[in-house]
């Protein structure tokens, strides 16, 4: 395995290899039989939808709801959450303009597996690991102030600073909604969170064309490391699935929707009761696919362990305390690898 400062082998850009006019992807990106999407089971079933604006109107049946999708699927949809229209479509474009510059000058943004900010190809440093078949685009955010902005498209960093603001502001309202669902004081998670110091970063992610998709993923299987997710869908092409009941649901995005998933860290802060579920991404043959994760997390030196509320003779702690640094390092060693993260700590405790 390759030290956090490198990558194990060199870094091969996926947009590169899907415009080379091959027809057989190469070796490194072939998944195992069991983990392809060809040999899965998927079901027409949608993850809930949740009007944020019945938060005002009905209140208690709307906070009942999150509940339920915080329970039982980790995944939910937001719509009327008050981020206007024109700015979750020029998210999206951006990162297509992005995406669509000429390589060499994305390269210029190349990153390192130490803090993953830039441009890159690869997750993990475990050396002859199979691969995905995505690039994307890292960026630390708040409260880092040293955030690796591209220069190119020149008005990507304002666009991104206004949706930034809009997404810390559902991460502290959403985060009420589930301290007060979990009988806990409305600012129990937030506080967990590192109050105002929480940290926020996100990843554009773009999935060229391939031309062999029942071989590979554009991202493995895996549960989120962090708080929860943010995450703005391709809305020409779908791609996202979740993993329920030992299915694949195909996600379907509602117009101007934003997707929301628990973390790794929320599943241990609430003992296991909110659940941080296994997804991952299908590839095209015919279209390329962009999307947006939005990470909403606790500050790195936070000390991440089952509120004590929570915590009875009858539902003792589930996990060890652990700092979400601590967490995130353990994570970058491997990549996307199902839950056997988060879950393999039940056994050290």
């Amino acid at each position: 395995m390759g030290s956090m400062g490198d990558w194990p082998e060199p870094v091969v850009c996926v947009q590169s290899l899907s415009e080379s006019g091959n027809h057989v992807i190469p070796d490194q990106y072939i998944k195992p039989p069991p983990e392809r999407p060809s040999t899965c089971n998927l079901t027409d079933t949608n993850i809930p939808i949740i009007d944020l604006a019945g938060l005002v109107d009905s209140r208690e049946e709307t906070m009942s709801r999150i509940l339920e999708a915080c329970r039982e699927w980790g995944f939910f949809q937001l719509v009327n959450h008050g981020v206007k229209t024109d700015l979750v479509d020029r998210v999206r474009e951006i990162w297509r303009e992005f995406f669509h510059e000429p390589m060499d000058v994305k390269k210029k943004y190349a990153n390192s597996p130490k803090t993953y900010e830039g441009f890159g190809s690869r997750l993990g440093v475990e050396k002859g690991a199979i691969l995905d078949w995505s690039d994307y685009y890292y960026l630390n955010y708040h409260p880092f102030g040293h955030t690796k902005w591209p220069a190119d498209p020149p008005y990507l960093r304002d666009v991104m600073e206004e949706y930034s603001k809009e997404i810390l502001r559902l991460g502290e309202v959403l985060l009420k909604v589930f301290s007060r669902n979990l009988g806990l004081k409305e600012d129990c998670l937030q506080n967990a969170f590192g109050g105002k110091d929480a940290g926020a970063c996100l990843r554009a992610n773009y999935y060229p064309k391939c031309p062999q998709p029942d071989l590979t993923l554009g991202l493995s299987s895996h549960s989120d490391p962090g708080g929860m997710t943010f995450l703005l869908p391709d809305m020409r092409v779908s791609g996202l699935q979740i993993r329920k009941d030992d299915q694949w649901i195909t996600v379907k995005p509602e117009p101007n929707g934003i997707i929301v998933n628990i973390g790794d860290q929320l599943q241990v802060l609430s003992n296991a009761i909110y659940k941080s579920v296994e997804h991952r991404v299908v590839v095209n043959p015919d279209e390329e696919r962009v999307s947006l994760a939005y990470f909403y997390n606790p500050r790195n030196d936070m000390l991440i362990q089952p509120v004590s509320e929570l915590v009875t003779s009858n539902r003792p702690a589930l996990y060890p305390p652990m700092t979400f640094e601590e967490y995130r390092r353990f994570i970058r060693t491997k990549g996307p690898k199902g839950k056997l993260q988060v879950d393999s700590l039940k056994s050290q405790n």
